[in-house]
């Protein structure tokens, strides 16, 4: 069916009252089947599974991928066919509140890859798991609390668009309201890709191939497997290496390779991010890196002679940040409307009793609830991080403040600024605790999971604003995927990243970070916080001159994208990104782009796209080869860890 919606001039001339009661008579659903027990743990699941491909590609490339759709019509083939075989419809709705806890589950993995790992890092501690756990149910409930007195303001009264939920909102009612074909073929593309990408990766798997070869008799002198690494595949290492100023391209990182996780992540950023990251990465590592081991500035391991992704980052770390955070405060600000728009009317302006108070989520939950939230996530604050619970307290209403405009900023684009804003929480404690390393990493992890659940609670209602749901089942499934999220990504962590670890030999913890797994937000955030802590005046002078450099190179560069109306084809955050994150992956991610590209995504127009097999399933696909391989991925590192 066709999904209703009010006009531009309804929306700028009705009231909130008036709009609530179009929607309750137009496109509220009553009491179709929501969240039921099927569709509460289709999501737990789902969600606790996709928030692993999110955890192995954030670990890789910094990067959080949504997992709405991917969950929408994986849960769609799975019910079709329990259908088929006797079993009661799955309702548009039960698959909308799934959605909801699979996306707020996906997205449970960023503190981990992030602000958690860079306190534990330089603090050199490991904080224990069911702490970890406690902090992030902690803050991500804080979110919601947040979120809702938004939710009619933003929902309700102005009918923001929130792309990214509009587009699982399309696709849930195309699933649902056309031939069962349409969505079984979609889950049968992403399973094929799904399937073809794992197999690729169980090639690629030293660790599986080593147990299975050794298992079965197979391996004698060494290993079979299809080297990811195109220079081993071919013999170009050690002293058949190809050289840059002398410098082995291997110890550079620029050795082309054949990630496929990677290849489709590239897919779902676009050609625009794609260009940018090789663009950056082309700047970093074959001419700045190279130049400054030439000169004395990037400084050897401790054998005196070789370099690798760390010696690397140590120096370009500095400039990378800085492009990343100047374009994204450059951004952020540039659209004052947006930011002071976001507090106009914040509730929605009621002059009459309210029509949906039976199904809306009661507005007194978040009144009650946020202050006894912000108290034990203070006190969780002292207790596990030793910050001072008025430090915790006082910065608060500037995350509420920052979560508020953050909010708006997903209403009009599905971009959250979780970086600039908790950046602006860094600054905010580095001038009232200056020193304070912990308090600043800590606090600001507050306001970057604050922010990312209040925005992402948000993105989930659109959709079930535009089928018909209950707001109030939906935030409830939101909890439910915080939980899942929470416990999965946690453990997940553990099992991948810290075995090994010596939580006596506090040196060994900075292995958190490896050459497998690089996590480059980590990077971000550790960087700025010892700037913060130290001030720039610390640093060598060739990082200080490339500070500056690249940030008024950024500034120009995200200028010239507003300016443009977005039409300028690079951007300074991916520029900025490839110089924390290696060569390889940026080279993977631009060829994902250029191949989907090539393929008609984002070249074709949508009129002449109706039989494009790759643009009409673009998503899918991309979803597809990144759950393949990343799940293929997990299975590798578990087998050498556990079994080897």
């Amino acid at each position: 069916m066709t999904i209703q919606q009010l006009s531009e001039e309804q929306i700028r001339d009705w009231t909130v009252e008036q709009k609530d009661k179009w929607w309750l008579e137009n496109v509220y659903r009553g009491n179709m089947p929501q969240l039921t027990i099927r569709s509460a743990l289709m999501g737990f699941v789902l969600g606790g599974l996709l928030s692993a491909t999110n955890l192995y590609i954030g670990a890789k490339t910094g990067w959080s991928l949504g997992v709405g759709i991917t969950s929408v019509i994986l849960a769609f083939a799975f019910f079709k066919v329990l259908q088929q075989l006797g079993m009661k419809e799955f309702t548009i709705l039960e698959n909308n509140a799934m959605q909801s806890i699979a996306t707020s589950a996906g997205y449970m993995t960023a503190p981990l890859i992030s602000s958690l790992t860079a306190y534990m890092i330089v603090n050199k501690v490991i904080i224990p798991w069911w702490q970890i756990i406690l902090w992030n149910i902690s803050l991500s409930i804080l979110g919601v609390l947040f979120a809702f007195p938004m939710k009619r303001r933003f929902i309700n009264d102005e009918q923001h668009p929130f792309p990214e939920g509009r587009a699982a909102g399309v696709v849930m009612d195309t699933l649902h309201s056309s031939d069962a074909s349409v969505g079984l073929m979609k889950a049968k593309i992403l399973g094929v890709a799904a399937g073809t990408a794992a197999f690729i990766k169980f090639l690629q798997s030293e660790g599986i191939q080593t147990w299975i070869q050794t298992r079965v008799g197979v391996a004698k002198d060494k290993v079979l497997h299809l080297h990811e690494d195109l220079f081993q595949l071919f013999g170009l290492t050690g002293p058949n290496a190809p050289k840059l100023r002398g410098v082995d391209l291997n110890q550079l990182t620029v050795s082309p390779t054949v990630d496929v996780a990677l290849i489709g992540a590239g897919g779902l950023m676009g050609i625009r991010a794609g260009v940018s990251l090789l663009i950056g990465a082309v700047l970093n590592y074959l001419i700045l890196a190279p130049w400054m081991i030439e000169i004395g500035e990037i400084k050897p391991k401790a054998d005196g002679i070789t370099y690798g992704m760390r010696q690397i980052t140590i120096w370009a770390l500095w400039p990378g940040v800085a492009a990343m955070v100047v374009a994204s405060f450059v951004s952020f600000f540039a659209k004052p409307d947006v930011i002071l728009g976001a507090f106009r009317g914040l509730t929605g302006e009621r002059t009459g009793d309210d029509p949906l108070k039976e199904i809306e989520f009661p507005l007194w939950i978040s009144v009650v609830g946020i202050p006894i939230m912000s108290v034990i996530t203070a006190w969780m604050g002292l207790a596990f991080f030793d910050v001072p619970i008025w430090a915790s307290l006082v910065g608060l209403p500037l995350t509420f403040i920052l979560s508020l405009v953050a909010a708006n900023s997903t209403a009009l684009t599905s971009t959250t600024p979780v970086g600039a804003t908790s950046k602006i929480t860094q600054l905010f404690y580095g001038i009232i605790r200056p020193g304070d390393i912990k308090s600043n990493l800590a606090t600001a992890g507050i306001t970057a999971e604050v922010v990312s659940n209040s925005s992402n609670l948000l993105m989930d209602i659109k959709p079930g604003y535009m089928l018909g749901a209950k707001p109030r089942q939906q935030a409830i499934g939101h909890i439910i995927g915080i939980f899942s999220g929470a416990i999965a990504s946690t453990f997940l962590f553990f099992a991948l990243f810290t075995k090994g670890l010596d939580p006596n030999n506090p040196e060994t913890i900075a292995n958190l970070q490896n050459d497998q797994f690089p996590m480059p937000a980590v990077t971000i955030w550790v960087g700025v916080a010892q700037v913060l802590k130290e001030g720039l005046h610390k640093l060598p002078g060739s990082i200080q001159t490339a500070v500056v450099i690249a940030s008024i190179a950024a500034m120009i560069l995200e200028l010239t994208r507003i300016v443009t109306k977005n039409r300028f084809p690079l951007s300074p955050v991916a520029i900025g990104l490839a110089f924390v994150i290696d060569f390889r992956s940026s080279l993977c991610m631009f060829t994902g782009a250029l191949l989907f590209w090539l393929l008609g995504v984002g070249r074709v127009k949508e009129e002449h796209a109706a039989n494009n097999l790759w643009v009409q399933n673009h998503e899918p696909i991309c979803a597809g080869i990144i759950a393949g391989a990343s799940l293929m991925g997990i299975a590798d590192t578990m087998v050498t860890v556990f079994l080897l």
